[in-house]
């Protein structure tokens, strides 16, 4: 139809017993869009576990989508451009499911000259050739030709966001992980635990100033019943009594509240924390790409400003750990820079040719690693391809080690502003699991942030070993 006229049908030339057709094959996409662009987010036509214990046992389109079709063909075939709808009567006979093939045909039943009114039979059938819709439209036919180029319409692309999910419900299998808020004395630092918790995932300990945190509560709305109050005087103090908590035992993971990212990596990092292992600590940013098909990890994007060589080592290992725990068999490696090729005026390329070398020597374990590689490269299939590059990460990575902490923030926030993605962050490398999480953080990157802590966390538990 795109690339064809757009022809009707006069009302004097409509005949009863005349009809035209058109076919669509339903798919999930467009059940997502209607969803969209009706507000009908009915977990029936949505959600798969919701769909399997209703009436059908699997998803559905929604009715009106079906409808859709109707007003489609009216309005484009049979009368055609210039129609105007004046009424509709609609019976659903069938449910219709993802991978349907749906016939939409009008059939012109009557003719009634005054005022141009056309009554036409409306029949959606399936590929079995069932009647999934039936019903009988009444409109004004048009009085004059016309014949008229269709509408160019806009590209649309679904981000779908699911890369989260798996690991979120592995977690939810745990039981509730007892981690230290620091410093919550916000009501966004507050609501992040209070929702975490009832999510399954936390055990908070509030670790603060229990005035300020009941105060902050109470101009909030919200209800501190079930949690426990650790108190300090200030942020300074609380960080300091967080990491004595996961020092003893009495935390297994530390989750950032309104105190500043370094006052609490401070106290983690000082010579004598107790929470320092021989690993550098780092940070990752767990990403839910939706024009990629995978998970993403970028690291490190807010810890380490210039990583040297021995650093990025230990960045990628941490990165490489994680991504281990959460099912991946052996992760794979792009090391960034901005070219693919060794070039001795540009360090970060000297550093990915190292780094490549060093996992090969067993010196990075668990992972496959190749560098140096451009961005387009890394995640691009095609891309490597154009440029003759042979390399068993190319175009498919899993890890996107950066340069240093620049290049990984410009990255990881054009991802999430121009590319719409979803990013959970965790620090790694310390003796318990921390979780960074920003005001602006949705509920779902919440979630996935202290569902990753979680697992992190139990995998310590069951191997009960210092990082080395």
């Amino acid at each position: 139809m795109n690339d064809t006229m757009l022809r009707n049908r006069t009302f004097d030339e409509l005949t009863v017993g005349e009809s035209a057709s058109l076919t669509r094959v339903v798919n999930r996409d467009d059940i997502d869009l209607f969803a969209v662009v009706s507000g009908d987010v009915n977990p029936a036509h949505l959600d798969t576990r919701f769909a399997a214990s209703d009436l059908f046992g699997h998803i559905v389109a929604h009715g009106m989508w079906t409808g859709a079709l109707v007003s489609a063909l009216l309005g484009t075939k049979l009368p055609g451009p210039g129609t105007i709808y004046l009424d509709q009567d609609l019976s659903f006979r069938k449910p219709v499911a993802p991978g349907d093939t749906i016939t939409v045909t009008a059939t012109v039943l009557e003719k009634r000259a005054e005022k141009r009114i056309v009554l036409l039979d409306t029949r959606c059938t399936n590929q079995k050739g069932e009647d999934v819709l039936t019903g009988t439209a009444t409109v004004i036919a048009p009085e004059a030709s016309i014949s008229w180029a269709p509408t160019r319409l806009p590209d649309v692309t679904l981000r779908h966001h699911d890369r989260y999910e798996s690991f979120v419900q592995q977690a939810r299998d745990l039981p509730p992980l007892r981690t230290a808020i620091v410093h919550p004395c916000s009501p966004e630092a507050l609501k992040a635990a209070i929702e975490v918790r009832d999510e399954g995932l936390l055990d908070p300990l509030l670790v603060g100033p229990e005035a300020k945190i009941r105060a902050v509560a109470a101009a909030a709305g919200l209800s501190l019943d079930g949690l426990t109050i650790e108190p300090v005087e200030h942020s300074h103090a609380a960080a300091a009594r967080a990491v004595e908590l996961a020092v003893a035992g009495k935390v297994a993971a530390l989750m950032k509240g309104s105190l500043h990212t370094d006052e609490l990596l401070g106290a983690v990092v000082h010579p004598n924390s107790g929470l320092r292992t021989e690993r550098r600590i780092s940070h990752v940013y767990a990403m839910d790409v939706p024009a990629y098909g995978k998970p993403l990890i970028v690291t490190d994007a807010a810890i380490n400003i210039q990583p040297t060589l021995e650093h990025k080592r230990d960045i990628c290992q941490n990165a490489v750990d994680l991504l281990v725990t959460l099912g991946i068999a052996e992760p794979l490696v792009a090391v960034l820079a901005a070219v693919e090729t060794v070039n001795a005026a540009m360090p970060s390329t000297l550093d990915a040719a190292a780094l490549t070398v060093m996992a090969a020597r067993g010196q990075i374990v668990g992972a496959r690693v190749d560098g140096p590689l451009a961005f387009d490269n890394a995640i691009n299939l095609e891309a490597a391809r154009t440029k003759g590059i042979v390399s068993p990460v190319a175009g498919q990575a899993d890890i996107l080690l950066v340069p240093d902490l620049e290049a990984g923030n410009m990255l990881a926030k054009q991802l999430i502003y121009f590319g719409g993605a979803d990013a959970a962050g965790l620090v790694l490398g310390a003796r318990v699991p921390i979780i960074l999480t920003s005001r602006s953080d949705s509920l779902k990157v919440r979630i996935a942030s202290a569902a990753l802590a979680k697992l992190v966390a139990a995998r310590r538990a069951l191997v009960k070993r210092p990082l080395r």
